[in-house]
């Protein structure tokens, strides 16, 4: 009887319950309708908002949207989070969000947004968390955005944001973490920030930003990183006040044109990395001591005299000594590494390239540990220094680490463990062979306070599994590498507890939000972090972290929703069972008849990947490993089970087309081989999936080494290199592919470099084939098409016939040829760089206008490569050049040219000691430069090549 009471109250709640959710608005509904204008103003390509346009944001687990667990004082919820991280949204940011007035966290990370920031976001004074790193935004920052008072974390690293940096940003009293990196921010960095007494983290690296830096920043307190590289504060110093900030354990001024003296930082207790490098700074290096915890000092490429301080003997945490390219003088002493015992991790690099130091004090024999540089110092003549011709010569790439994690020595049985639904062998387990499916996990440190990982290794792996309350086995850090800035990227692993194969549903809930949430504690030593990704495969796919925590809800929302879900189960359960047997049925259909349909296709030298296979590279396409997108589609790294890294190239939805005629392509593109072209490794074709695998270009693309914020400055004679690659590549694709290949996207991005920076077209493949026959046999001599090219490097000629021909690559490559020349973008502040070399060439002034980062150049032949770029860049077709024609000028350019030092990186005159860029020496290396043949077969220059137009 006592049950039948308590089931018959249980009804009655849920008919309550069930009417009031039937009549009644739970969120707020100022809310609600800024929601929906939010959902307006983005582009969802892969529709993860789908589940918008039904119930209510928080009772019905609308993705992304976070609520409070009770009730408001007005009766209503209200949104806490909105939650946008890798959702693959365009569009932009709307003004509404300002409606959200109790929202804490608004999190946009790694999307694709464009637009500006909204003003009106500075109306949610509770927000603690506003993440919009990772996209496309522009404009500036409005002044409105500084009147948030419990704002802990300002991220908008990443984006196109220009414009100065507000006054108003003062008034952010709790801010910690302002990462404003990797932006176009412009103007002077206000000193009223020297207010911000809880402000951590300052990162405003890779902007445009100008005048002096504030010497009332050492008025921080609790300021650790104080990261400015690449900027332009022309002519400032380095205020002598820096040496107060008491707190400061990185300070990083890279390239930022700055004057006077190194200031001493030896009161600075705990400063772990100093990088001053690439400036104009004079006078010695202070001799007091630093910081036991230095890890990296770097002073190179400054104008420095003096001794090397005998201090630097004293730092036994020190990795990284750079001192190269100043006017250091003197000895260096053997104690900086004598005095240290080396883990079998450890390392040190002395780089003391390019100075004048004449002797070594000490005994000289350092430790397989010790990298040490001395090229281009009187101590290199110096006979009587045992083995020193081993310090002096050429170092490439040694500074360069790689991951290196083991494989577990305990050899396992494969069959033992289903690899095929994401399980593997636990590297670390105290339980051998112990088989388990791990949570994926993308993860960078911003800036760490450290040069090498390696030694340290251990210590992040018992800083993160402390933080998720894990224990140490549980962690692998299955990759790392450095990327620019420096920052470091890691793949990591986090697998069950042993005896358990997979993590609960509650343990996968609650590692997710400490990522989500940032509450990992600080680390003084690792830096800021960021999620890069949280991917969930095989056991784990079916979770969804956004919708599992909103679980959590108590009280009065749970009950109605519970006991109105009584009344629904019934029909959602037999409506539900009813639409999945029918999908399950489609689908078992559609299956069998893609494979009934597949082809069976077998390419030499092509291998046949899995969509597993691709996903798995790629970290399941996470936004992190993506390096590149065009009109076909997203380029991805991708990292092969045998560890070999590759360029995954994944065709959008509107790219697909029909299976054989996608492999019939693939056919033809496996037979296109030259050193000039990116090598086609494989390709996928399942799952409604079309991807090329192509070898992965380490050195990235020309237009990166000619970019301003690039820090090698290419030499003219690499230049000239590069520029004949690239037309032999496409020579070959008009000459000797078959049928033809017109590339029609020729630009700077689409030329890679490798690791001995030899240009490699890419991009050429499928939307790039030149016509074929019609139905009565005639070969037409164009491709007419829709724009596939990109603007300023297209050939006049086409707006006028919408022809594609090979003289409009070769118009293309002439644009390419002047970015090569003068460092310019091909349009820019709405001038174009085909006019804007022709108006200098035409009035003597060219050499202006030439990149001044490529040293010293031979007049004579700078200016044939001059007038074979404009020759290129004809209006008329007829009047540009062929492409062997392309070919052979620059192979005589490169023959003639004279030439003294093959180091296509060095900044100093290579040609000869000489101080005018019009006189040389006549020294000539034809082994260097003489090339046998035009493309990719035996066409022996000096041979007649007729080509047929197509």
């Amino acid at each position: 009887m006592e049950g039948l009471r308590h089931c018959t109250y249980v009804i009655a709640i849920a008919i309550h319950c069930y009417m009031l959710l039937a009549v009644a608005q739970i969120t707020d509904p100022s809310e609600v309708s800024a929601l929906i204008s939010v959902k307006g103003s983005l582009v969802d390509s892969l529709e993860h908002l789908k589940d918008w346009k039904k119930g209510d944001p928080c009772t019905s687990n609308w993705t992304g949207v976070f609520c409070y667990n009770t009730f408001g004082a007005d009766g209503y919820l209200h949104v806490r989070e909105l939650r946008f991280m890798n959702k693959n949204l365009s569009g932009s940011l709307a003004p509404e969000l300002g409606q959200l007035s109790h929202l804490q966290i608004l999190n946009f990370m790694w999307n694709d947004l464009t637009g500006s920031i909204p003003k009106e976001i500075g109306n949610i004074k509770p927000l603690r968390l506003l993440l919009l790193n990772g996209n496309q935004l522009s404009g500036s920052l409005a002044d409105e955005l500084g009147y948030l008072p419990d704002l802990n974390r300002f991220q908008i690293d990443q984006n196109k944001i220009s414009g100065e940096i507000p006054k108003t940003f003062s008034n952010l009293n709790r801010i910690r973490h302002i990462h404003f990196n990797n932006n176009s921010l412009s103007g002077q960095i206000p000193h009223e920030l020297s207010n911000l007494s809880t402000l951590l983290h300052l990162l405003l690296d890779n902007n445009n930003l100008s005048g002096f830096l504030p010497p009332e920043f050492s008025a921080l307190p609790d300021l650790e990183i104080l990261q400015l590289d690449n900027n332009n504060f022309s002519g400032s110093e380095i205020p002598a006040t820096y040496g107060n900030l008491s707190s400061l354990l990185k300070l990083s001024l890279r390239n930022c044109f700055l004057q006077g003296s190194v200031s001493d930082f030896s009161r600075i207790g705990n400063l772990s990395y100093l990088d001053l490098s690439w400036n104009q700074l004079s006078g010695s290096i202070p001799q007091n001591k630093l910081s036991n915890n230095m890890t990296t000092i770097i002073l190179a490429h400054n104008h420095l005299n003096g001794s090397v301080p005998k201090s630097f003997s004293l730092l036994p945490s020190l990795q990284k000594l750079s001192l190269e390219n100043n006017f250091l003088n003197g000895s260096i002493s053997t104690d900086i590494w004598q005095n240290r015992t080396f883990a079998t991790t450890s390392r040190l690099v002395i780089d003391l390239r390019n100075n004048s130091v004449s002797n070594i004090s000490g005994a000289f024999d350092p430790p397989v540990n010790v990298t040490l540089r001395f090229q281009g110092n009187p101590i290199c003549s110096n006979r009587s220094i045992r083995n020193i011709d081993q310090y002096c010569g050429p170092d490439s790439g040694a500074d360069d680490e790689y991951s290196n994690s083991t494989n577990p020595s305990v050899v396992c049985p494969i069959q033992a463990c289903p690899t095929d639904n994401y399980y593997e062998y636990v590297p670390a387990s105290p339980q051998s062979c112990f088989c388990a499916s791990p949570l994926r996990i993308g993860y960078r440190l911003k800036s760490p306070s450290i040069s090498y990982f390696d030694p340290y290794m251990q210590l992040f792996q018992s800083y993160v599994t402390s933080s998720l309350d894990l224990d140490l086995y549980q962690l692998w850090i299955d990759s790392y590498f450095w990327e620019k800035g420096p920052r470091l990227r890691m793949h990591l692993k986090l697998f069950p507890v042993v005896g358990f194969s997979t993590f609960n549903e509650s343990e996968v809930l609650r590692i997710s939000e400490i990522f989500a949430s940032w509450e990992f504690p600080g680390s003084d030593l690792f830096g800021p972090y960021e999620l890069l990704n949280f991917t969930l495969l095989g056991p784990y796919s079916y979770l969804n972290p956004e919708i599992q925590s909103k679980r959590k809800s108590k009280g009065v929302l749970i009950a109605c929703i519970v006991a109105a879900g009584v009344f629904a189960a019934i029909v959602s359960t037999i409506v539900t069972t009813l639409i999945s047997r029918r999908r399950a049925k489609y689908q078992s259909i559609m299956s069998r008849k893609r494979l009934s349909t597949k082809l069976s296709i077998k390419i030499d030298g092509v291998k046949s990947f899995t969509f597993r296979e691709m996903a798995l590279a790629t970290n399941n396409f996470d936004s992190s490993t993506q390096v590149g997108e065009g009109g076909y589609g997203s380029v991805f790294r991708g990292v092969l089970a045998d560890k070999k890294v590759v360029a995954i190239k994944r065709a959008k939805e509107g790219s697909l087309q029909g299976q054989k005629e996608f492999l019939t392509e693939i056919e033809l593109l496996s037979r296109l081989h030259h050193r000039n072209l990116v090598v086609l490794l494989g390709y996928c074709d399942e799952e409604g999936e079309q991807m090329l695998v192509y070898e992965f270009m380490p050195n990235g693309t020309l237009r990166d080494w000619l970019s301003a914020k690039s820090k090698q400055n290419l030499k003219f004679g690499a230049r000239l290199r590069i520029a004949l690659g690239a037309a032999k590549g496409i020579l070959y694709l008009h000459t000797e592919a078959d049928p033809p290949i017109f590339h029609r996207d020729i630009k700077a991005s689409n030329i890679l470099l490798d690791s001995k920076l030899s240009a490699k077209v890419a991009d050429f493949g499928l939307s790039r084939l030149a016509p074929v026959q019609d139905d009565e046999g005639v070969l037409p001599n164009h491709v007419s098409t829709m724009v596939k090219g990109t603007p300023g490097y297209l050939d006049p000629e086409y707006f006028l016939t919408r022809k594609m021909t090979d003289k409009s690559d070769v118009y293309s490559l002439g644009v390419v040829f002047l970015e090569i020349l003068t460092g310019m973008h091909p349009i820019s502040h709405g001038k174009n760089i085909v006019r804007e070399v022709n108006m200098a060439h035409k009035s003597g002034t060219v050499f202006s206008i030439m990149d001044n980062r490529m040293g010293s150049y031979p007049a004579e032949w700078v200016e044939k490569f001059v007038a074979l770029a404009l020759k290129c860049c004809q209006d008329k077709p007829e009047d540009r050049p062929s492409m062997l024609e392309v070919v052979r000028t620059l192979e005589t350019i490169l023959r003639m040219m004279p030439y003294t030092d093959a180091d296509p990186l060095d900044n100093k005159a290579s040609f000869g000691e000489t101080t005018s860029s019009s006189s040389f020496s006549n020294t000539r290396s034809r082994d260097l430069f003489e090339s046998s043949n035009a493309s990719g077969g035996d066409l022996i220059s000096g041979v007649t090549l007729t080509i047929t137009p197509r």
